[in-house]
């Protein structure tokens, strides 16, 4: 993110998008958000799976079908949240290559092209949107990203370019062809199985770690590595509560870390059931929540420039607004609570992979890498 903090509005790329007239376009936006905030707060609980009422469930639906079907052309504006080793035909061609058995089956006609791409090294990340090429910028911006920006982002860049990001996909091509996919969303939440979407993230097609979960199972080729960076917006443990009650927040903060770990649980056996019953090695590599103190620093330090300068970090203000927590009364108990989740997340991975001594081609890691990056630095 530059030191504004915005992006331009990007234009659709369709030509339907491009010929529609502006003030088209701006009542679309403005019905859009304008259903958005009107009902904002129509959701079930996300957390334990309980449905809304089934008149606000019906409205939800409505809603979210009709941005969907305003914005159908975003699919075509938006690049595949997949990317493929290009030149993978020609690496296997070699002789030398671990893969040449599977290029001479498709060489004799044994096996199709997509046969032979399914033979690759298959990879997925699944997230919130610390994985993805998201930040608060103006709200049609905002939305606009995060329903389409797929890509261009720390484990899914293509760009070869020296000033691009040098992405985990591009790191793994040196070593082999591979397919990496991302699953990943906006404002993503470790969930309960069963439970469903709210209404903001339908209208950005985003999903919590369940729904996230189940693309991952519905798809015919199960991936050889999955990598999950998920937890971070159920660090906003003060919504929901009274003045009264965020005084003493240690019983929530509790439930809260024990909550995710149950329903993290939950949606890992889904995968590792899966996993089990795959011809091929799975490796699911569960990464900790980041270093909250190192990146509220950093906000410390935008809010400085911000003050000092209202142009830069304009929508600074923007993220507390949603994530109260952020607000400085409350981030010393985001730290700890995080630190909570990262223990039962370290212990949940013990605890399943003593589960898993008798099935040797199925293996779950905590990994702490993620959660040792310096977030205090500011771009």
């Amino acid at each position: 993110m530059n030191g504004h903090g915005q992006l331009p509005f990007p234009p659709p790329t369709s030509t339907f998008a491009v010929k529609m007239p502006a003030v088209v376009c701006r009542a679309l936006f403005a019905t859009t958000f304008l259903c958005s905030i009107l009902l904002w707060d129509i959701r079930g609980d996300e957390l334990t799976g309980a449905p809304p009422p089934l008149p606000m469930a019906a409205g939800k639906e409505i809603t979210a079908n009709l941005v969907n079907a305003i914005f159908w052309f975003d699919r075509v504006a938006t690049d595949p949240p997949r990317a493929t080793t290009a030149n993978y035909l020609t690496r296997i061609s070699d002789p030398s290559s671990p893969l040449y058995t599977e290029y001479l089956e498709y060489k004799r006609g044994n096996i199709d092209r997509h046969e032979l791409e399914d033979r690759l090294p298959h990879v997925a990340m699944l997230g919130d949107s610390l994985t993805q090429h998201f930040y608060f910028s103006s709200l049609p911006s905002s939305f606009w990203r995060a329903r389409t920006e797929w890509r261009r982002n720390w484990f899914l860049d293509t760009d070869p370019s020296p000033d691009s990001i040098f992405s985990v996909y591009e790191r793994l091509e040196y070593f082999t062809p591979v397919v990496a996919t991302e699953f990943n969303g906006a404002g993503a939440l470790v969930a309960a199985p069963g439970s469903q979407e709210d209404l903001r993230k339908r209208l950005i097609r985003s999903r919590n770690l369940p729904g996230q979960v189940n693309h991952v199972l519905h798809r015919t080729r199960f991936p050889d590595l999955i990598m999950i960076w998920i937890g971070h917006n159920n660090l906003d443990w003060v919504r929901g509560l009274s003045s009264a009650e965020r005084q003493h927040p240690q019983q929530r903060l509790r439930a809260i870390a024990a909550q995710v770990r149950l329903n993290y649980t939950e949606s890992l056996q889904s995968l590792i059931e899966r996993a089990k019953r795959e011809n091929h090695p799975v490796a699911i590599v569960v990464f900790g929540l980041a270093n909250i103190d190192k990146y509220l620093e950093g906000r410390r330090k935008a809010e400085i420039l911000h003050t000092e300068n209202p142009k830069l970090y304009p929508h600074f203000h923007s993220g507390a607004r949603s994530f109260e927590s952020l607000e400085p009364p409350y981030q010393k108990n985001m730290t700890r609570l995080a630190q909570e989740i990262n223990a039962g997340l370290r212990a949940m991975v013990a605890d399943l992979e003593r589960e898993l001594s008798n099935a040797r081609h199925v293996r779950v890691e905590y990994s702490d890498a993620l959660a040792k990056i310096d977030f205090s630095r500011l771009e």
